[in-house]
């Protein structure tokens, strides 16, 4: 078996310690005689899963006594209806940042519900670049700001935390939570899909504050009410069980390697020298602003789009998979998240200088 660098923007690549030891268990669970797919989980072995992996997150986070951890399904889609059901109370207004497609269809999804204000837009210059605090139009009546933090097709993240005041500020963290330390206290929402830096595909993680748990409008869907899942422990129907399994084994192999303070000098260090390698080159070229760049997703373009496939082909027989860049961008895009080893963003920096010696 040989393995590739996946650079897919999700699903994406687990910690190999991770797949290795969810292999050792995927028959017999800590000597349960049934794998954590098979097991109730209602029953105690399954419990003692959830119960330990959002005891490690609540520790990686530093996750305030007074939030809520939720493990849910969905996807952070449905989050984009959850929020305003459950977040707007009367107030029928709530503050959206633009910086690429998924906020863009937050916005979509939200408008059905509520009058929008977009409070900042980076749309007008193909969301190349993040608005800082001072370009923000906020409402100090609005029911909540919410943001993107990172945006995996455009290459951008924000590297500041907005200041929203007294209005809650709600973050879909889906591509770079757990990339580095954050301070929770500032977001009254935290919303991710596990498929990037978490585990794999169909777990959803909530991390809500208490104050605004119990609100949600009387027409909200009882699957979308915060308070449903909150009362029952995120057990109010079967949650993806495997997902919360492999979730809780990477926080244990996050905090075995340091925890986010190490994962985030890993991460920039893997992102400086690929950015340098595209800088330095008159071959290849970034489309973002310097200072707004993603330390997760970094797209690049070859100033000869004509050998896009070739560059594509012999990248995949090196083992460096699924480059292809968003049509939105076009080029490249390696996604280098928490999994992604240094080795693998080497391999590409080294297939990236012999295939322009070759070509230029």
């Amino acid at each position: 078996m040989s393995r590739v660098f996946n650079f897919s923007a999700g699903p994406a690549m687990l910690p190999e310690p991770v797949l290795r030891k969810a292999g050792e268990e995927i028959l017999d669970w800590h000597g349960s005689g049934m794998s954590v797919m098979e097991m109730s989980h209602r029953g105690p072995e399954f419990q003692s899963i959830i119960d330990h992996a959002e005891a490690d997150l609540r520790e990686l986070m530093a996750i305030p006594d007074n939030y809520h951890v939720l493990f849910l399904q969905g996807g952070a889609s449905s989050q984009f209806a959850a929020v305003p059901f459950n977040l707007l109370r009367d107030k029928g207004k709530a503050d959206y940042i633009n910086t690429g497609s998924w906020s863009k269809k937050a916005i979509g999804e939200v408008k059905r519900y509520c009058d929008v204000n977009v409070a900042a837009t980076a749309e007008n210059e193909n969301f190349t670049w993040i608005p800082k605090q001072g370009q923000l139009d906020l409402d100090p009546s609005a029911a909540y700001c919410h943001m993107t933090t990172n945006n995996t097709i455009f290459g951008t993240e924000f590297h500041y935390t907005p200041d929203t005041g007294d209005v809650p500020l709600v973050a879909d963290m889906s591509s770079d939570i757990l990339s580095r330390p954050i301070d929770v206290s500032r977001f009254g929402v935290i919303y991710a899909g596990a498929q990037k830096n978490i585990g794999p595909s169909g777990l959803t993680i909530i991390i809500v504050r208490d104050d605004l748990v119990g609100h949600a409008e009387d027409w909200c869907p009882t699957m979308l009410d915060y308070k449903t899942h909150a009362d029952s422990g995120s057990m109010y129907n079967t949650p993806p069980t495997y997902g919360i399994y492999i979730a809780g084994l990477v926080f244990q192999w996050l905090k075995e390697n340091g925890g986010l303070s190490a994962m985030a000098g890993t991460n920039q260090r893997k992102a400086n020298k690929l950015y340098r390698a595209i800088d330095g080159s008159d071959f290849y070229q970034s489309p973002v602003t310097p200072e707004d760049r993603s330390y997760m997703n970094v797209p690049f373009t070859l100033v000869k789009p004509d050998l896009d496939a070739t560059f594509l082909d012999e990248a995949a027989a090196q083992g460096l998979s699924t480059l292809k860049g968003h049509r939105s961008v076009g080029g490249m895009r390696a996604s280098i998240y928490n999994a992604m080893p240094e080795e693998g963003v080497d391999a590409l920096i080294e297939f990236m200088h012999e295939f322009e010696k070759r070509n230029a």
